[in-house]
Order: structure tokens, then sequence, then C-alpha cells
């Protein structure tokens, strides 16, 4: 996968978490600080119902899409569920969850893109 098609698939993501109606949507693009994978997608689900509704939501989209997760955990509690697509790891969270561990914070040095409800970036300075 190339780091375009990369960052299209992790946007692909996005959709289909804002499908089950995630929260906070962010993408980390980590190109230029890490070599195991080119971006995080992190999205919030508000219990631990609606993180495995996003989960089947993004993993149902990737199948049809012929892409097959590497390696899922975190699903029996869903409260923190990871899901890598090598290129794109995908974290859904609950929000105590995301707060507490703070992995926009962790990865600070990443450039950061913020998505609206409908999927579209959100521009410095705005809120979504």
């Amino acid at each position: 996968m190339t780091d375009t098609d990369s960052l299209a698939f992790a946007a692909q993501v996005i959709e289909w978490g804002l499908s089950k109606k995630a929260e906070d949507p962010v993408l980390l693009d980590l190109r230029e600080l890490f070599d195991v994978t080119d971006c995080f997608v992190v999205l919030t689900g508000s219990s631990e119902l609606q993180v495995r509704a996003i989960v089947d939501a993004i993993l149902d989209g990737a199948r049809e899409q012929t892409e097959k997760p590497n390696h899922v955990e975190g699903t029996e509690r869903a409260r923190w569920v990871l899901i890598d697509f090598v290129h794109v790891v995908v974290h859904v969270m609950l929000p105590e969850v995301r707060m507490r561990y703070g992995l926009e914070r962790l990865w600070g040095d990443a450039p950061m893109t913020r998505f609206d409800e409908l999927g579209q970036p959100v521009a410095e300075g705005e809120t979504a």
C-alpha cells in the first residue's frame, strides 16, 4: 500500500466509523516518525456496545474492499479496540480510555487532522 493509498484507506475507515456515530475522529500521520505504520485513526464510542458497532462497521467495510486486518484486539471488553491493518492502525475507545491514554498527546509530533461528523477535515482553529 502506498502512502497515498494508506491515507485514503484511513479516510475511508473514518467514514465507516462515522456511519455508526463515532465521535472525535482523528488521523495521526506517522510516516515521518514511525517505520511500523503510516498512520493511526483514533475514534471514540460512547459505550461498549457502540465501540463494537463501530469496529464491526470498519471490519465489514474493509472486507468489502478485500482488506483484512493483520490483528484485532480488545473486542471482548470493547473499552479500547485496536485494529491493525499494518499501514493503518485503528483505535476505537471509550471516552475515559481515550482521555487517560492520550494518543494524540503521546504522538504530539505527528501531523494531526480532525474530522467533522461528515468526515470532512476540520481546519486548524475550527471546532468539529
